[in-house]
């Protein structure tokens, strides 16, 4: 079994709308918030201004791979460099945007075999389960996932990587095992499905 990777480019920042994903051998971007209607809530009963939605559009993109990606910003909005980091540190605080992390594209590093590990886990268990696994330090995503009965029996996802297959079912096996040694029986059965593409993957963007 094979699924599509999903890839990005440049530097992102998340929103609440968004969730992580793969980027060019850079850093994730800016993904524009959940304000995309004119004159969209902050979340806490304020309001994105002109500055705001200006600056969630030069960086809806990505951030400028350059040594000071926010004076970059700035200059081309025509704002000071510290109103960009104190705009976006507010909307961080407000809950428009999510997070500002760098991600790189796994395939330009050499981490060419990328594999969603797929885990039946017992419901009780599973919330347990989801935070031992996502602790490891090899996997990249985590997410608790509904059943399709009777095709698709797995809740839990856990996408791991390696050089090569051996190395990422490698990763698979240590899961397993950790699995086995603290929820014995509730774990039931497990799948990989490997990457076969990668796709684009962009942010929300402002409709105007």
């Amino acid at each position: 079994m094979s699924v599509s990777e999903q890839a990005g480019e440049g530097a992102r920042i998340e929103t609440p709308a968004t969730s992580k994903g793969t980027g060019a051998a850079g850093v994730t971007g800016i993904h524009a918030s959940d304000a995309t209607a004119p004159g969209a809530s902050t979340g806490d009963g304020g309001r994105l201004d002109v500055i705001d939605r200006a600056l969630i559009r030069a960086t809806q993109a990505g951030l400028p791979l350059v040594s000071r990606p926010y004076a970059a910003i700035a200059a081309t909005l025509g704002i000071d460099e510290v109103d960009v980091r104190a705009r976006l540190q507010a909307m961080l605080k407000r809950g428009v945007i999510r997070r500002i992390g760098a991600v790189p594209t796994h395939s330009a590093i050499g981490y060419v075999a990328n594999g969603m590990s797929v885990w039946d886990i017992a419901d009780a268990m599973i919330d347990a389960a989801g935070e031992c696994v996502a602790a490891l330090p090899f996997v990249t995503h985590c997410y608790r996932r509904p059943r399709h009965l009777p095709d698709w029996p797995y809740n839990l996802f856990a996408m791991v990587h390696g050089r090569d297959r051996d190395a990422a079912l490698a990763h698979v096996a240590e899961i397993r095992a950790l699995l086995l040694a603290r929820f014995g029986q509730a774990l039931r059965s497990h799948d990989v499905l490997f990457s076969s593409e990668i796709l684009k993957k962009t942010g929300l963007r402002l409709r105007n």
